[in-house]
């Protein structure tokens, strides 16, 4: 476990801090700065493309699901603790993250879509792992891949949002893990068992009403911290821009702490993403990469943005509201601001978004899986998950997120490498 943590602290201070930024602003200006067609980006995902397959998820279905499995915690809770260890500073770095981003996930998902495979049954199946198979040719990598997906799929994606879970209802409402558990295994299995088909329509109408209503409860805070609002823009400002924060020292925690948050929410350069988008039954690869692109924007430029704003306006407002509070404790203390049940509203919140991201999950791991060991083993591969959302429900989760960091990692190498290998593929 010490061994564990020290290769991971040292992974995730800087060298992928600096691999990750670096290949964000690599394509953001290699694909001419496709960030500034985000108008059009956003039109599309709420277009039907003529032609899709019933079979097959939509556009806005393969976004929807990579938005439930990244919308989560982390853009409530994670911010929540970027902001306590790295500053004010950290919101507009994690900000950044998500506008560089978006190139990136481009690049992924164009890619994903290019060199996607489709089974008998006409469903497409994408992602990295197909990537590195049928445009880099090699195999080992591609499975080296696509094993360390099915492991954050169990890890990232299962064992620690089931936790997160209980960790939320318990302390809200008292309920017993076992409890909160077997329900859950139980309500996400019903939706995984009914395949992709299933799992897209969830997806569909539970995170537009999701991101609805978790936005609208921030611009209320916000519109009823409006008097400390320019002061909280230049606070975060200042405290990103100073020399230290960026350079070192102690302020420089900002940049590390709010790049690292961002990363991990959007998971740009992770590739998983792109797992959701060769799904999708576009023709087009520049059209779904456009799409997919959408979901960068939304988890971090917007979501993170609004959390890390309600965070710092009520920090400056209400300091006294912050006394013996813990890391995680931020958001809870500017939401239970709201009138009539701040804090239930943010249980509720996230409970469902710990919720939507076990079924989004569910999605890339079964893609893993059927590039391992095929679709006619699926079965064994849901119920695993099923079990695993149970027992992360119940168990300590130290050792398990010291592996999520590290696997993650592990994904991010071969990505990123795959990325400048196949650049010229990527039309501007």
């Amino acid at each position: 476990m010490k061994i564990l943590s020290g290769i991971n602290d040292f992974l995730w201070s800087w060298p992928l801090l600096y691999l990750l930024m670096g290949t964000h602003l690599y394509f953001t200006f290699r694909l001419h700065i496709p960030q500034r067609h985000i108008r059009k980006a956003l039109r599309l995902s709420v277009t039907p493309e003529q032609g899709e397959a019933s079979h097959n998820l939509s556009a806005f279905g393969a976004l929807a699901t990579t938005l439930a499995a990244t919308l989560g915690t982390g853009n409530i809770i994670g911010v929540s603790t970027a902001v306590a260890l790295g500053g004010p500073g950290a919101v507009f770095w994690c900000w950044l993250t998500g506008i560089l981003g978006m190139a990136t996930s481009y690049a992924e998902c164009y890619l994903s879509v290019l060199f996607r495979e489709k089974d008998p049954c006409g469903l497409y199946a994408g992602g990295p792992m197909y990537v590195m198979k049928n445009g880099l040719h090699n195999k080992k990598l591609a499975r080296f891949y696509a094993l360390c997906t099915l492991c954050a799929a169990f890890g990232a994606g299962c064992t620690t949002q089931a936790n997160s879970l209980t960790q939320t209802t318990s302390s809200a409402w008292g309920l017993s893990p076992h409890l909160v558990g077997m329900a859950a295994a139980f309500l996400v299995g019903l939706i995984i068992l009914g395949g992709v088909r299933s799992i897209g329509k969830i997806c569909m109408k539970t995170i537009p009403l999701l991101g609805i209503l978790y936005i609208g409860g921030c611009l209320l805070l916000l519109f009823l911290n409006r008097d400390v609002l320019p002061e909280t823009v230049l606070t975060i400002l200042r405290h990103a821009l100073m020399p230290q924060a960026v350079l070192g020292g102690a302020a420089g925690q900002a940049a590390r702490y709010g790049i690292s948050r961002g990363l991990f929410t959007n998971e740009a350069g992770i590739g998983t993403t792109a797992i959701a988008a060769a799904s999708s039954a576009s023709q087009s690869p520049s059209r779904q990469a456009y799409v997919s692109m959408t979901a960068v924007f939304w988890d971090t430029v917007v979501m993170c943005l609004l959390s890390g704003l309600v965070i710092v306006a009520n920090s400056i407002k209400y300091p006294a509201s912050l006394l013996g509070v813990n890391e995680t404790g931020l958001a809870n203390a500017a939401f239970s601001c709201l009138p009539m049940g701040g804090s239930l509203f943010l249980s509720l919140a996230l409970t469902a978004f710990a919720l939507t991201t076990l079924i989004g999950w569910s999605y890339f791991g079964e893609k893993a899986f059927g590039f391992l060991w095929g679709e006619e083993n699926m079965r064994v591969y849901k119920l695993i998950y099923i079990v695993m959302i149970y027992i992360g429900a119940v168990i300590p989760l130290d050792v398990v997120w010291e592996c999520t960091d590290f696997i993650n990692a592990m994904m991010v190498l071969p990505n990123v490498l795959t990325l400048f290998l196949l650049r010229r593929c990527i039309k501007k």
